[in-house]
């Protein structure tokens, strides 16, 4: 039997407390927060004043701590997923911040204006979309973990028992985590995709579910984290676990991606695609094997789906990277590296299908979880695909959709939903739900990493690659530049404050929020405005004589390249950069 938490809360308000109530069947717990000494304690209903003002809520996410002191966050609103095997999976749709505090009148206007931006940064991140839940299930391990525990872990708590990895809550359970007796009150909440359907292919029905689990170490945006982090922890790492289920038989696929396991760093300094720095001073080998040595342990055997161009300015990284699979000497790991760019060019996108053979062995060796109508245990799966491009967004997903359909094929066959020679592919309405799904996922992936949905989604969807979907990828490429350059330290912030990598002191309050810009951020970009526009007059209102003309036009227009050739020459001054979390800095 899974460990489980209270499902329905009131969140009962008092001047001096805040009470929880769970409303399930039979129980009088109350979880009573102290506004004042902000101690949690376990306490009964018959002690609510019946003064209390009282609103329903889904969930706490926890407390986190700002300048103005404790805020308790809540989930406000869910939204059914659908069922997981029997149990509801829910997302987390809108939250509220409410302050334990019930006046900011205690702080000068400038700690009320951080306060503010501290708020603005929970908020932020709370409003990513991608946050589930579930009250009686255990989301943050894949069914192949869950199948082979210790009869210890099925008594924790879902807090004590939940990957640590995938935990985005963590940060703001800190409290609660050491006091067990208030375990029922919360869950973990997972940061990434769900999306749960049901397939019919010739009249058999089976559910179909991918479940994305975002890592919350070294989380942010792209961009700003690249790379591993000294404990062997990868940006931008994803656990993607395909299930499918039919008549009570369970099959699972799992995949990962993260970004390239080495130290280098992307800082974005206005232009269009920033060069790649690989660090010359850090020992990579060191990361690189902490990496690779808790994938092993987690997943077993390795191979390395590299897709990042073999020329330019991604180059480096892909000999860089070979060269450290070498350097490693671990028969457990194996390396693939995969033009995509080049190989799919002018749109020759069937030729993924080359890839895919060529592991297609490797994926049949590692397998897949199955699990039979009894809960016996059939397969298990020996080993994963570690997937990664630049921002292993893009590129990644098209792949892993590709490796889960060839897998999805396999166990729909061995649980007899497929009868031999019979393709997904040939399956219209299945196939076109399965694309879909996939670019959702892909979809929900880049918002959180990049800001914007992904690129070549109309591939996924549609198996073929449109000029229409060109054109949308451009303008989810401007819009990526945009907020890159412009809003992404914000962004940064955000997460570092919500997973706990930045705290916030009341004490000795430092700010490092407010940092006085330089003239040149001002006095710059005012002067290319007004250059650029005085050549477009002078075009347009021509002089007395055209070397009149041409000499304004030329001095103008001169000015103004020369301002913008400064502005990126400047480039990391101008970009909005995090303030709060110093990352390691890469000469």
């Amino acid at each position: 039997k899974m460990a489980s938490t209270y499902e329905s809360f009131n969140l009962r308000t008092t001047p001096e407390k805040f009470y929880i109530e769970a409303l399930d069947d039979g129980s009088e717990d109350v979880l009573s927060v102290d506004r004042v000494s902000t101690e949690t304690t376990l306490t009964v209903r018959r002690d609510i004043p019946a003064v209390a003002e009282t609103r329903p809520i889904c969930g706490l996410m926890g407390t986190i701590r700002l300048v103005a002191g404790m805020y308790l966050v809540v989930i406000t609103k869910k939204k059914k997923v659908g069922d997981l095997l029997g149990h509801a999976v829910w997302k987390a749709v809108d939250f509220d911040i409410i302050s334990y505090k019930r006046t900011i009148l205690h702080l000068t206007d400038n700690q009320m204006q951080d306060n503010k931006a501290f708020l603005s940064m929970i908020n932020n991140v709370l409003h990513t979309d991608g946050f589930y839940f579930a009250t009686d299930y255990d989301l943050t391990h894949t069914l192949q973990r869950l199948a082979n525990t210790s009869p210890e872990f099925q008594e924790m708590s879902l807090l004590e028992r939940a990957d640590q990895r995938f935990v985005w809550n963590g940060h703001l359970l800190r409290e609660f985590i050491t006091q067990p007796e208030l375990h029922k009150f919360v869950f973990p909440v997972v940061h990434g995709f769900i999306t749960m359907k049901s397939g019919c292919i010739s009249g058999k029905v089976f559910d179909w579910i991918i479940i994305s689990r975002r890592s919350c170490f070294r989380a942010g945006v792209r961009y700003y984290v690249r790379g591993i982090d000294s404990e062997g922890h990868p940006a931008n790492y994803v656990e993607t676990e395909q299930i499918v289920q039919y008549n009570s038989a369970k099959a699972s696929f799992v995949q990962t991606r993260g970004s390239i396991p080495f130290y280098w760093s992307q800082r974005p300094n206005l232009k269009y695609k920033p060069k790649p720095q690989i660090s010359k001073t850090v020992n990579h080998l060191d990361g690189f094997q902490r990496h690779f040595d808790s994938q092993i342990i987690l997943y077993g055997r390795q191979v390395i789906l590299n897709l990042i161009n073999q020329k330019g300015s991604e180059q480096p990284l892909e000999l860089a990277f070979d060269k450290m699979v070498t350097g490693l000497g671990n028969g457990m790991i194996k390396y693939i590296a995969f033009d995509f760019h080049k190989e799919c060019s002018r749109m020759r996108w069937h030729r993924l299908q080359i890839l895919v053979d060529m592991v297609a062995e490797m994926q049949d060796e590692f397998g897949y979880f199955l699990v039979d109508a009894d809960g016996k245990v059939m397969l298990t799966q020996e080993g994963t695909f570690r997937s990664n491009c630049m921002d292993c967004l893009d590129r990644t997903n098209v792949i892993q959709s590709m490796l889960a359909q060839r897998s999805l094929q396999l166990q729909l066959r061995r649980m007899g939903v497929l009868h031999v020679g019979q393709q997904i592919e040939e399956q219209a309405d299945f196939g076109k739900m399965f694309k879909n799904a996939w670019a959702d996922n892909a979809d929900a992936c880049a918002k959180q990493y990049a800001g914007t949905g992904a690129l070549k989604t109309d591939f996924t969807r549609t198996g073929k690659r449109t000029q229409w979907g060109l054109l949308m990828d451009g303008w989810n490429s401007m819009i990526r530049y945009y907020k890159n350059n412009f809003s992404d330290g914000f962004r940064q912030d955000s997460i570092d404050l919500f997973l706990g990598n930045y705290a916030v002191d009341e004490a000795d309050w430092a700010n490092p929020l407010r940092d006085p810009k330089d003239w040149k951020f001002l006095t710059l970009p005012i002067v290319m405005v007004v250059a650029f526009s005085m050549c477009i007059i002078s075009l347009l209102m021509a002089g007395e004589t055209w070397t009149e003309t041409l000499a304004y036009v030329l001095f103008w227009g001169t000015a103004s390249v020369v301002t913008g050739g400064l502005i990126l020459f400047n480039g990391l001054d101008f970009v909005d950069a995090p303030k709060l979390v110093q990352k390691e800095k890469l000469d």
